[in-house]
């Protein structure tokens, strides 16, 4: 009788942890208990194909070597006084070309920027060399 009670108690366990399992991951096919949700499957909000959203479809406006190169010599003038652009190195990047833009001022400081593919700026690295 031991060995029955031990057993039924080791399976409600498992299915208790089996539960909290399912819980935290949305329940059956990732849309809570009820199924599907609201954003799976092409529902309201969700990030299919057809979807327009312009940071999402291939046909937005991507950035060009020139506009890159603007664009990074506008942020410098506006942040980085005395710098500008010596190379503008283009990557490939999840959402199209990106841009790694290397910086110079007279002193010979480097400062690296990232293009992504719409266009917006974001600083790279350390700002200044660390002692080692």
């Amino acid at each position: 009788m031991k060995r029955i009670a031990s057993v039924i108690t080791v399976a409600v366990g498992v299915a208790l942890l089996g539960g909290v399992a399912l819980a935290q991951m949305g329940g059956p096919r990732g849309g809570g208990w009820g199924g599907m949700g609201p954003h799976m499957w092409g529902g309201p909000g969700a990030a299919g194909p057809g979807v327009n959203c312009p940071g999402l479809n291939s046909e937005a406006a991507q950035v060009t070597d020139e506009k890159a190169k603007a664009l990074a010599q506008e942020y410098a003038d506006k942040y980085l006084a005395g710098f500008t652009v010596q190379r503008v190195l283009p990557f490939e990047a999840m959402r199209g070309k990106a841009y790694s833009v290397e910086l110079k001022n007279a002193q010979g400081e480097v400062r690296t920027l990232h293009v992504n593919p719409s266009g917006a700026i974001r600083p790279f690295g350390p700002h200044a060399r660390r002692g080692v």
